[in-house]
């Protein structure tokens, strides 16, 4: 959300940013039900908002317990090994159809994606009693099962 928000902002693309600060919020909002957000989830969300909502923003840091604005407090900072998924979900279909779908490594080699497509239950109910033809996996993005 850091990152988005501090890209969003420097291409003046606030209305976005407003849409991913809501995104965090419900995230909170769920992860949280019933529980106190920690201050380290909540005092970036505020200096992150203070752009597009600076009086409410100031006003919560206040609340926060912080002395003295905001606006002299540096924007959150994120880690870039942070932002590459480890795991990548892809859609398998069969006959053209999504009948399932698999998480693999990003850097699953071609075979082991297959393997792991025709593993996956449904899947392998419908290629079941049929030749398989040919696979196609487009890395990323899916897997195609062709069966006869």
């Amino acid at each position: 959300t850091v990152a988005g928000v501090h890209d969003d902002y420097a291409h003046l693309r606030d209305n976005t940013a407003v849409a991913k600060l809501i995104e965090y919020v419900n995230h909170l909002t769920k992860a949280y039900a019933g529980a106190s957000v920690p201050r380290s989830a909540v005092e970036p969300l505020v200096l992150m908002m203070a752009p597009v909502a600076p009086h409410i923003a100031e006003e919560l840091w206040s609340r926060l317990g912080h002395e003295g604005s905001l606006a002299h407090v540096p924007f959150p900072t994120w880690e870039e090994k942070r932002l590459v998924d480890d795991t990548v979900e892809l859609p398998v279909q069969v006959m053209g159809k999504v009948r399932g779908r698999v998480t693999v490594p990003v850097d699953a080699a071609r075979e082991d994606v297959e393997a792991a497509a025709l593993a996956e239950p449904n899947v392998a109910a419908h290629v079941e009693g049929k030749t398989v033809a040919k696979i196609i996996v487009v890395p990323g993005k899916m897997v195609n099962i062709v069966a006869k």
